[in-house]
């Protein structure tokens, strides 16, 4: 982000924490508590289908039997329920009366990586990604996600007599390749169902349990995938100068790309360039004939973006230049775009967050450096809400930053949300949020 948006974002998130509160049609104290009694009669099997779902996570468009128990769910709950939208999304429809139609997201997929928490219902799944098999973890917390929109499902179905209007469930694949709400789009998302008025979505963060936060405008960032093929002539490792050593060439650009966000960028601008993954070789005295490097690009800014994509660009072509070797294949794609929430719809959903959670209802600083295409339905036409949760022990949390501890985030095989005060906040302010703008 540029100074003057990064300073435009600053200003807004002021004057929501200064702002008086709107009034609020919605009872909270008393919707909060029919919600909470809900929760008394429903966790034990919103826990079962969380520990269930974690122990069997299923990659991007791969989720048919996540899917499946989903929407096995919905239409217990008197849903209209459509699969395979998008491959394997769900669309769940509950009709009740005149009144906006609300979308409510989660997303299905989970993470090609080993989970390492060591809990009794990890996962020890496996599936194949880009050709090799590969253990799946829900470390991003898709299955927290997920528990908590059946239990926002439930906990409206059983106060149906407080609202009117429709309930517009959508389980989402592919989130983690950022490709799964184009696809619902592309399958007819808005064209086969009912167009939205208002749409949210949540998601868990390494912070305390039991804390909402929002924000409105720019909330995310951009996100370009970056592969990269370096082309070199392969020989024997002991014989380097009969070759030209690619595996050098991806090490080179991995340090050099750097320059381009120290060097190219405003400091105060977000941008990160990531390389996750570099491929190459088969034995250590062999010197092979490519390197195949992929990563990840990020920005906030517009501007920062075509800055980074070039530099990137012309790092990768400077590295072969400089072993002598043929133009490298450098392909980025763009993914998800930056989401950004509607600043009236924000207003009006922190007031009810502040009366349900008080202190612990918080607005979120500054953008977030993860990348999410949920912005695809908002830049379809749908001005929507994505908050976060908190999902981690507040107390291991203190005692991680008094010892200076690192603490273990999304993406990591160790995040382990806690599961039943994060997926009762999730059930609670994603109920709360749609009440507000369905109730009679």
């Amino acid at each position: 982000m540029s100074r003057p948006s990064f300073v435009a974002a600053a200003s807004a998130v002021a004057l929501l924490a200064a702002a008086p509160a709107p009034a609020l049609a919605l009872d909270v104290p008393a919707a909060k508590a029919a919600i909470d009694a809900q929760l008394d009669r429903d966790y034990p099997k919103l826990d079962a289908l969380y520990k269930d779902i974690h122990t069997h996570p299923e990659l991007g468009f791969q989720e048919t039997a996540t899917a499946a128990k989903l929407a096995k769910r919905m239409r217990a709950l008197g849903f209209e329920v459509t699969e395979g939208v998008g491959k394997t999304g769900v669309v769940a429809i509950y009709k009740n009366g005149p009144g906006p139609i609300v979308l409510v997201r989660t997303e299905l997929d989970a993470l090609p990586m080993e989970e390492k928490t060591g809990l009794p219902y990890a996962s020890k799944a496996k599936q194949m990604w880009n050709g090799r098999e590969t253990f799946v973890d829900h470390s991003c917390g898709h299955d927290i996600h997920m528990a908590s929109w059946i239990g926002t499902a439930q906990a409206l179905i059983a106060m149906k007599g407080q609202w009117s209007g429709t309930l517009m469930f959508v389980g989402q694949p592919s989130e983690e390749s950022v490709g799964g709400a184009k696809a619902m789009l592309d399958d007819g998302l808005f064209t086969r169902f009912p167009r939205p008025d208002y749409g949210f979505a949540l998601h868990v963060d390494p912070t305390p349990y039991g804390q909402v936060a929002y924000k409105p405008g720019v909330i995310s960032s951009n996100s370009d995938s970056l592969d990269i093929t370096f082309k070199g002539r392969g020989g024997h490792g002991s014989m380097p100068a009969t070759t030209i050593d690619p595996v050098m060439m991806a090490a080179r650009f991995t340090v050099d790309v750097q320059s381009v966000i120290s060097r190219e960028k405003d400091p105060a601008a977000f941008g990160v360039v990531t390389v996750g993954a570099i491929q190459a070789g088969s034995a250590g005295n062999i010197i092979p004939d490519q390197a195949i490097l992929r990563g990840t690009i990020r920005s906030h800014d517009a501007d920062v973006r075509a800055k980074i994509l070039d530099g990137v660009q012309r790092t990768a072509d400077g590295v072969a230049l400089i072993a002598g070797a043929p133009k490298p294949d450098v392909s980025m794609v763009a993914g998800g775009k930056a989401v950004i929430n509607d600043a009236a719809l924000t207003a009006r959903t922190a007031a009810v967050f502040k009366a349900a959670f008080g202190d612990m209802a918080v607005v979120q600083p500054a953008p977030g450096a993860a990348s999410e295409d949920y912005s695809e339905f908002i830049i379809a036409g749908v001005p929507s809400v994505y908050f976060s949760i908190g999902g981690l022990d507040p107390a291991r949390l203190a005692e991680a930053h008094a010892k200076g501890e690192p603490v273990a985030a999304n993406h990591s095989p160790f995040f382990a949300p806690v599961p039943e005060p994060s997926i009762r906040t999730g059930v609670e302010a994603m109920t709360l949020a749609v009440l507000d703008v369905l109730g009679k």
